[in-house]
């Protein structure tokens, strides 16, 4: 099999983890470049992946990736969000949220599952929930 062919369907190499990105596989990946700004909000149903700066919302579908020295002054909206970098704003992921050693989350976050990394930091409540409602589901109990 080449490098960058994907499997046949009939293929016994088994399932593909949910993230695994390989060319072909349908899943889009957006790139902001270490010297790129951007000012509003992101839209995707794929992977985004963060080494500039976003002034703005971010919603993905599938995954976001805050690499270290990336700054999002917004909210993230996203399944999955790995943070390496600043985010001055929420996070509500569905599925999962990874602080890495050199995150800084000036923020909430509302997540079912959460790991964070040693010298990972955290300025804001961090709310685990059940479900995929996040934040709502908070609201609703104290209201």
């Amino acid at each position: 099999m080449a490098i960058f062919s994907t499997p046949a369907p009939d293929s016994d190499e088994g399932p593909k983890a949910p993230f695994n990105r390989r060319k072909g596989d349908g899943i889009p990946l957006s790139i902001v470049a270490r010297d790129m700004t951007i000012t509003g909000d992101m839209d995707t149903k794929g992977v985004v992946k963060v080494e500039g700066r976003i002034k703005g919302t971010i919603r993905a579908e599938a995954q976001v990736i805050i690499s270290p020295g990336a700054v999002i002054e917004g909210d993230l909206h996203t399944k999955e969000a790995i943070v390496a970098g600043e985010i001055r704003g929420t996070i509500n992921a569905t599925e999962r949220v990874e602080l890495q050693a050199t995150a800084l989350v000036r923020g909430d976050i509302s997540t079912p599952r959460i790991a964070i990394l040693e010298g990972g930091k955290v300025t804001g409540e961090v709310n685990m929930t059940e479900g995929t409602k996040g934040e709502s589901e908070r609201v609703r109990a104290e209201g």
